[in-house]
Order: C-alpha cells, then sequence, then structure tokens
C-alpha cells in the first residue's frame, strides 16, 4: 500500500516520533510511505529511512493557505498513487479531508488529545476509521463527538524499548537520587504540585537531585520563571534543574531512580511513562485520563489522584526507600509493554487498520417511494451483493416499504426516511445519520431532487444515478434518462453499469416472507374454508388514490368472478384498506361469493398469500410486483401507463391493454372520459388468459 501521514511539523514529539516510528516500519515491510508536513528537524531522519517527504504550509489555519494546500495535496496523492492520507491534527485533517474528496484516497484520522467541541475539531472524527491512542479518547470521540463506535479503533502509542534499553549506572551509598519530570511547561501539567511534593521528599531524603525536561509554550514563556520563583520559595532551587527540551531523553532516564508524571487534567495517554519504564525507571503518576490505562497501580506503578501533595510525595518516598519494591514495578511494567505497548505491536495495529479501511466498503440504496418500485429494486439489490459480496449494504426508504427490504439477505440494514418530510431541518438530520454511516458509495434509484441532495449531504466519496434535471448536478457519477421505453428493471441497471454491474437478463424481482407471514396467510384462507384449496386466483380490485385510471371496471370484476368460478375456480380479492367497501359491493353481487381479504394483510403477508394462488390479476401497482417476486403468473392490465416501461420482469404473464390513440396518457383522470382503456378489456377475455395460464 501507499500511504501518506499529513500532520503540522516533524519537530520533537510524541505525534511526531509515531509518525516517524510507523514510517520506518511501513518502508521494512514494503509498503510506500509519504509524509506531508510544514518541515522541521527531523525530516533528515525521515527521509533517511526511505520515506518522501512533501512540505506544505499545513501547520497554518489561514483559509487561502489551507485551500492552496489542499490542491497542493491533490497532486501529491495522484503523483504518488496515495491508498490512505493519515490525519494526525485538524488543519491537516481538513486539508486532507477535502483532498480525498476529489481522489481515490481513503481518510483516516488519529486522535492524540481532547480536542475542543468547537465544529473546527469535528473532522478529527470523520476519517473512515478513526484510531484512538487511548480507551478515554475513544470514549471522549464517541460521546462528544458523535463518532458510531463501530468506527473508533483504539491503537495505543508505542515505545521503541530499542532507544531506551541503555546501561544504568551504578549508584553509590553517598550518590544523590535523581528524580525526573518530562512534559512541556505548562499548567496542565502540574508543575507546582510537583514541586511542593518534592519539597516534602527533600525533607525527608535531603540527598535528592530533581531533574524538569521541557519547555514554556511561545503563549507563555514567563511561565518557567514563575516556576522558578516557585522553587525558590520553597527552599530547593538548589535540587532542581530546570533542562529546557533535550533530544537525550534515554541517556537522561537511564540515569533516573524515578519519573513523577503530576498531570492535573485527563492525559489523553502518557507516552513518556512508557518510555521511563522502558529504561528501567518506575513511575508514580497522577490517576488521570489514559494513565490509568498504562499503570497498574501497586504492580507496574503508582497512582496519585491529582493536586493531593501529600500522597505524591510519599508514593516517591517508597520507591526511593524500597528499592526491591521499586526494581518489582519496573519488571511488570516491562512485561505489559512488552505484550501491548512495543513499536511493531503499534504499527502491526495500524497496518491491520490501513487494510480494513482499504478493503471495507459502505454502499447505500437510496429507494424511497411506492412499494412496487421498492420490490422492483430487489434484483439492483441482488446485482449489488454478488459484485460486492463483502460490503456493508444498506437501504434507504420510507416507513411503508421498510418491511420489504427488512429480510432481505442482500443488505446488511434499513434506514428509514420519510419522504414527505422535505423540511430542510428534517433533511439535515437525515444527512447527519448518513454521515455516520461513512458511506463509500450511494447509489440513487429514486433519482429525484429529494434523494439527490440526500446522496450529496451524506459526503460519500462516489454517488451515482441519473443526471435527469432534478439536482443531478450534484452527482459525482451520472448518467443521462435518454431512453424512456425500457424495462424497469433494466433501467436501473444502466445506473448500476457506471459500477461495472451489466444487465443479464434474465433477471427476477424477490421477496422474503417469513414462516409467521405463511402461517398467517393459511389462517385467512382457512377462515373461507379454502385452506386446502388448489385453484385459486387472487385479484388486486384498485390501484393507489393517486391512479383511478388505472382501475378495472367494477361490473367487469363481478363478472370474471362468476365466470372462474363457472370452472369451479375460487377467487380471493386483495386490497388495501381504502379498498373495502369496493371488495364487499364486488362480493354482494357476484354469485361465486369470492373472499374479501382486502386491508388484511401487510405486504409479506400479501406475498404469502399470492403464493398460494395460481394466477394473479391486477392493475399496474404493487401487488403486480409482489406477484412477480413470488413467480405467480400474472395477469396484468395496462391503460393509462406503458407495459413496457413497468412491467416487472415474469415468466408467465399475459400483459392486456388496447392500442389507443389516447394510451398511455399518464393521467389520473380520464380526459375524454370514458375509460377505454380499461372498459375494453373484457372479462371473457381475462378469463381465458386465466385459463390458459392455469393449464
Amino acid at each position: 500500500m501507499n500511504i501518506l501521514q499529513i500532520l503540522p511539523e516533524l519537530n520533537v514529539g510524541g505525534v511526531e516520533t509515531g509518525t516517524l516510528d510507523l514510517a520506518r516500519y511501513l518502508i521494512h515491510q514494503g509498503h510506500k510511505s509519504v509524509v506531508v508536513s510544514a518541515g522541521g528537524t527531523l525530516v533528515a531522519e525521515l527521509e533517511k529511512n526511505g520515506s518522501i517527504h512533501y512540505i506544505l504550509p499545513v501547520n497554518k489555519k489561514n483559509f487561502f493557505v489551507m485551500f492552496s494546500a489542499i490542491h497542493k495535496l491533490m497532486g501529491i496523492i495522484r503523483r504518488e498513487k496515495v491508498d490512505i492520507v493519515h490525519a494526525r491534527s485538524r488543519v491537516p485533517a481538513w486539508v486532507a479531508f477535502l483532498a480525498c474528496r476529489r481522489t481515490q484516497a481513503v481518510f483516516m484520522t488519529s486522535c492524540h488529545g481532547y480536542y475542543s467541541r468547537h465544529f473546527f475539531s469535528r473532522v478529527m472524527g470523520w476519517g473512515k476509521l478513526v484510531i484512538a491512542i487511548s480507551e478515554v479518547i475513544g470514549q471522549y470521540m464517541v460521546q462528544d463527538f458523535g463518532v458510531p463506535s463501530r468506527y473508533v479503533r483504539i491503537i495505543p502509542r508505542s515505545v521503541d524499548t530499542s532507544k531506551f534499553n541503555l546501561a544504568r549506572g551504578t549508584k553509590g551509598p553517598g550518590d544523590p537520587f535523581l528524580i525526573t519530570m518530562i512534559g512541556r511547561l505548562t499548567p496542565l501539567k502540574g508543575h507546582p504540585f510537583f514541586l511542593k511534593a518534592m519539597a516534602q521528599v527533600l525533607r525527608s531524603l535531603p540527598n535528592v537531585k530533581i531533574q524538569i525536561i521541557g519547555d514554556a509554550s511561545p503563549k507563555r514563556p514567563r511561565y518557567k520563571e514563575e516556576l522558578v520563583l516557585l522553587t525558590k520559595r520553597l527552599g530547593i532551587t538548589h535540587h532542581v534543574e530546570f533542562m529546557g527540551n533535550r533530544r537525550d531523553i534515554p541517556q537522561l532516564l537511564a540515569a533516573s531512580d524515578c519519573l513523577v508524571l503530576s498531570t492535573i487534567t485527563p492525559e489523553a495517554f502518557g507516552r513518556v511513562i512508557l518510555e521511563a519504564q522502558a529504561a528501567g525507571v518506575p513511575v508514580v503518576a497522577t490517576k488521570v485520563g489514559g494513565v490509568s490505562e498504562i499503570i497498574d497501580h501497586e504492580k507496574t506503578g503508582l497512582l496519585v489522584l491529582p493536586n493531593n501533595i501529600e500522597a505524591m510525595a510519599q508514593a516517591v518516598l517508597r520507591i526511593l526507600k524500597d528499592r526491591a519494591f521499586a526494581a518489582s514495578l519496573v519488571v511488570e511494567a516491562q512485561k505489559k509493554i512488552e505484550q501491548h505497548y512495543t513499536l511493531k505491536h503499534m504499527a502491526e495495529a495500524t497496518l491491520h487498520v490501513y487494510h480494513e479501511a482499504v478493503s471495507s466498503l459502505n454502499i447505500l440504496v437510496i429507494k424511497l417511494t411506492a412499494l412496487g418500485d421498492v420490490v422492483l429494486a430487489t434484483a439492483s439489490l441482488k446485482a449489488l451483493r454478488q459484485k460486492f459480496p463483502t460490503a456493508q449494504i444498506h437501504v434507504l426508504t420510507s416507513p411503508q416499504a421498510s418491511l420489504i427490504v427488512q429480510r432481505c439477505p442482500y443488505v446488511n440494514g434499513v434506514i428509514v426516511f420519510d419522504p414527505s418530510h422535505k423540511d430542510p431541518l428534517s433533511i439535515w438530520r437525515m444527512s447527519q445519520m448518513l454521515r455516520q454511516y461513512r458511506l463509500d458509495k450511494v447509489i440513487d434509484l429514486q433519482n429525484n431532487r429529494l434523494s439527490h441532495l440526500l446522496s450529496f449531504l451524506s459526503l460519500a466519496k462516489q454517488t451515482y444515478g441519473y443526471h435527469n434535471g432534478k439536482f443531478g448536478f450534484l452527482l459525482s457519477h451520472s448518467i443521462k434518462n435518454n431512453i424512456l421505453s425500457m424495462a424497469p428493471v433494466e433501467h436501473q441497471f444502466r445506473v448500476l453499469k457506471l459500477l461495472g454491474i451489466d444487465y443479464n437478463p434474465p433477471v427476477s424481482l424477490e421477496l422474503w416472507p417469513s414462516a409467521k407471514d405463511y402461517e398467517y396467510a393459511q389462517s385467512l384462507l382457512d377462515s373461507e374454508w379454502m385452506g386446502h384449496y388448489k385453484d385459486m386466483v387472487g385479484l388486486n380490485i384498485s390501484a393507489s388514490r393517486r391512479w383511478a385510471t388505472k382501475n378495472w371496471l367494477t361490473e367487469h370484476m363481478v363478472k370474471l368472478c362468476d365466470l372462474l368460478g363457472a370452472h369451479n375456480i375460487r377467487v380471493i380479492l386483495t386490497g388495501q384498506a381504502k379498498d373495502q367497501n369496493l371488495a364487499r359491493l364486488l362480493v354482494s353481487k357476484s354469485k361465486s361469493k369470492p373472499a374479501n381479504f382486502t386491508g388484511k394483510t401487510n405486504i409479506l403477508q400479501l406475498a404469502a398469500l399470492i403464493s398460494r394462488c395460481r394466477v394473479y390479476i391486477s392493475p399496474d401497482s404493487a401487488p403486480l410486483h409482489v406477484a412477480s417476486a413470488m413467480q405467480v403468473p400474472v395477469v396484468a392490465f395496462f391503460g393509462p401507463t406503458d407495459p413496457v416501461r413497468h412491467m416487472p420482469p415474469v415468466t408467465k404473464a399475459a400483459v392486456l391493454r388496447r392500442d389507443l390513440k389516447c394510451s398511455p396518457c399518464y393521467a389520473g383522470v380520464c380526459k375524454i372520459k370514458t375509460h377505454a382503456c380499461m372498459k375494453e378489456i373484457t372479462p371473457e377475455y381475462v378469463a381465458q388468459k386465466v385459463m390458459e395460464l392455469m393449464r
């Protein structure tokens, strides 16, 4: 793989050291390592180890500088054929995120601390996978940044034990003990608390030297002066040495007898603890944040509460006075390092996450409208699963249609959204939910303004659909909707063709009723003394309210029931709750008394019921697609719509339509007031087609 790490600078620090360590490991394992930063003292060492370094001003928050860096980073990604961009800080993360949006590289982040909740920090939670350096940072990203826990990977910082495995000198009877503190000179590190504790230690053990390694932040240059003044007030000036920033940390630790970490706020991790333990130095630390994950109290070190001066002093004295106990802490700590915190552990875990990010694929299919259209999409869902067998595939659909795909074996989950909620707040909330799925691809089979907008707001890198004048410009990959006379499933496959999926007929629709659905259908038939009847024909008596022109005439349906009844064929009436009055009218007028099941089934119960029919009769509506999915022969009525565009794929079917000048009109109300397209389909002709299909 080709890995690009991006961070503000390459100067001394934990993030910088981790970057170098990982880059060295990647080169050793045969991968390409690219690092982007604003430069620094560690660049020479990085390049010496075989990595490629590019200098970009990714340490500046200036918008125009960042915008320029985005385009330059895109060029680097393409030039080096980068697979993964791994951002380790916020400004570089924004540059990397926007560059990855326009390239094929996968965007990832590592979270090294407690970021502010400002929007600018949110980008650290937008990686396809988010690496946290400790459990507490992982929890922080989940709870405060809303990162789904399934996308968080805990990879602790590591220590290169070979750097700290130095010989420790033998201490003579009169040699002073050496206590070390390492960290930036900032109030967060608790230096005043540490110095006051050391004053108590010196009262008990005067033969102690204290070295403070680290320097003040440029934002608070006088903080060091305040600490020096405090040592004077405590009377310990001759015992304390402020050493500034040092590059010889391993050598300084090798001479130390105890390391103290006195941080007073939650610590993200505490890498200096590992370095001290690797060097054979026992540690006393405050019980804050990720420190508790490293140190097992009384086993691998000693923990004290923040600002508890007395407890810290006693812990240090215990280590200095009980050298056998101190040695046991070091032994156990080094065992834990070998088990969890070596450079090899960190690098292998990170490389595993890289492979996971590259190989994993999150796909969303959008199909929000009518039940029948969602049934039609089942062929596309199957094709997607065959093309991407290991992908996580989710379907965004309406509450009414969600039942159709909940049992679909080709998808991993269903996301429900009511398409009637088109207000900006509802759309924004849904887009927030979609972004939590870290989508790689969105296949928009709905192809309207709402679905195209949701596709765009999901922040998926690749979005597919029709460029049909309905916000199609928001799609990254689109095709013109310029072929109207095409079967509905084939029409969907034109979009899938953009993903390399060919339309290879015959294709079929599918539905997945449960055992309970079949039991329910059986109970309905039993209630009409039809439980073991074989010659049954289903009749869908009505289309949706919007499409009254699709409905067959009432008198035709009555006569058809009687014609089939004369051949000892029982008819079962299906439909929605709105159709119950019509169904009762049909039953009252028919001599054969068909069974009335209108309004008594959901979509899967209907599928189970239709599966018991020898033939199913329906206008162009959802039940026709259900029958197709259940492989039941159909007689389909088409009047105001075109069967070429709307007929589902079936193996045995009779498509009935009248070739009139006004048809297809695609109107919900007959403009010439005759309804001839449906009226001229006679019950005798339908009965004849039913008998042919049954034979």
